[in-house]
């Protein structure tokens, strides 16, 4: 088995010489060529209508959980027809170091003719299989919801 390997470019250009408050958060970061620009939370003086790294480990956390998902439930041969995350994340206000400490994914999951617990079994044997959640020291909580139709 290879090693998987990813790659990302950062880009920031500015002047930190005037202090904490006189320079810009905003940021490039570079996906294979194209480019997402970043910033701080609003909390840490950056721009609030950009996407954070926060929001960013959130949504891999969510994305992952989410084609771990689709994995095994192909693979059980559940009729995935649908799948929205509203995912949230928790940084407590602490002393250093600060850190995310909870990550609640809330997967509402729409199959065709399935048995909602076996879906949720399938739901959960894909957090055990997720690569970020196994990467993370926040604690993940996957919690679904799971609509059959026929």
């Amino acid at each position: 088995m290879t090693d998987h390997h990813y790659a990302t470019t950062l880009m920031w250009t500015g002047d930190t010489g005037s202090g904490y408050a006189g320079y810009g958060r905003a940021h490039d970061v570079e996906f294979a060529g194209d480019i997402l620009t970043l910033s701080a939370d609003a909390a840490f003086r950056g721009d609030a209508s950009l996407p954070n790294p926060e929001q960013l480990l959130l949504a891999a956390a969510s994305s992952c959980q989410l084609l771990s998902f689709l994995a095994v439930a192909a693979r059980a041969g559940v009729a995935v027809l649908a799948y929205r995350d509203d995912a949230t994340a928790v940084m407590p206000a602490v002393p250093a170091p600060m850190r995310i400490t909870r990550i609640h994914l809330a997967p509402h999951i729409q199959v065709r003719d399935a048995d909602a617990a076996a879906v949720c079994r399938l739901v959960h044997d894909a957090h055990e299989g997720c690569f970020v959640a196994n990467s993370l020291t926040a604690d993940v909580v996957v919690a679904p919801v799971v609509e059959v139709v026929s």
